[in-house]
């Protein structure tokens, strides 16, 4: 076959039937609380019905992880969660053997003046399945979601490995052998950008940057994380937020702390986002002095919309 590609194998049956269409899709998010905007909607159900991987970007707290939470509810599948840090290699991803626990049956077999075998001391018993096996081993009928969080605190090393696992769906485990994903996770990948990842495994994905919704969306995803605020005080502070993210940040707040400060705000029992709420809960939305210093000196009347009039 010419090309340079494989002919896709299609979704698994159980996969057309859970989502035929995009409006499904959108529907089931909706139904789990999670507001989709149309592209990242499409993105994801292209993901499922190609199948191919997803490879979500942008700036920290946008919700790239809550959206593969969120399309796992969706789904009714479980999400399996690889959290990427610096120098994290692919035993830590994959497997490792419980040593204590065949340290013991050494032990044993030694009281007991019985032999043992190399062979029943690296058998399934022994094996410390981590994220990457336990999603291949997923039975189904569903794709298990596979969150790859923050690939880009991984190392160059450990980024060509994931690629050689994404194109093979298995993997060898040198005292059992191969051992093949019936069904294949749904792999979602996520990145800050903090360096550029690899062309060849961008080249596998389905990409999308992932922005700051608009206040109008943001206001609703608020509302709906705390059903408790009032839907004005979800409106003010989308729009303080807003006015943050317009000033030269450190870490400009994401969605995540628009729903921290309104649930602060609620404890607190306030219901309007005034100059003198925002003094007091700052902590909830800012987390870097120095973005505090210059929020401050921006002016929290001008940050809370003037509420204080």
């Amino acid at each position: 076959m010419s090309g340079g590609s494989a002919a896709r194998a299609g979704a698994p049956q159980a996969v057309v039937d859970r989502v035929p269409d995009l409006d499904t899709l959108i529907a089931a998010l909706d139904e789990v609380g999670y507001i989709a905007d149309p592209a990242l909607a499409t993105t994801m159900f292209l993901g499922l019905r190609l199948p191919q991987p997803i490879l979500l970007e942008g700036e920290a707290g946008v919700g790239k992880t809550s959206a593969a939470t969120a399309l796992a509810d969706a789904l009714g599948t479980p999400l399996i969660r690889l959290q990427c840090y610096e120098g994290i290699d692919a035993a830590e991803a994959l497997y490792e053997w419980n040593y204590p626990r065949q340290l013991l049956a050494i032990r044993a077999a030694e009281a007991r003046g019985e032999p043992l075998d190399e062979d029943s001391l690296f058998a399934d018993a022994y094996l410390l399945r981590r994220p990457l096996l336990r999603a291949i081993e997923h039975p189904g009928p569903l794709p298990a979601v596979l969150l790859i969080d923050e690939l880009d605190r991984a190392d160059d090393d450990f980024e060509a490995f994931l690629l050689e696992l994404l194109a093979e769906s298995s993997v060898t485990v040198p005292e059992l052998g191969t051992i093949r994903a019936a069904i294949a996770p749904l792999v979602v990948l996520t990145s800050n950008r903090t360096r550029d990842l690899h062309d060849a495994l961008k080249r596998r994905c389905l990409y999308h940057w992932i922005d700051y919704p608009d206040q109008e969306r943001e206001a609703e995803i608020v509302r709906r994380r705390v059903p408790a605020a009032a839907q004005s005080l979800a409106v003010e502070v989308s729009a303080a937020v807003g006015r943050l993210r317009a000033l030269d940040m450190q870490k400009p707040p994401g969605v995540a702390e628009a729903i921290d400060w309104t649930a602060a705000l609620r404890v607190l029992g306030i219901d309007r986002l005034t100059a003198d709420a925002a003094d007091r809960t700052l902590g909830s939305v800012l987390k870097d002095r120095d973005d505090e210093v210059a929020v401050r000196a921006a002016g929290l009347e001008r940050i809370a919309g003037g509420a204080d009039e």
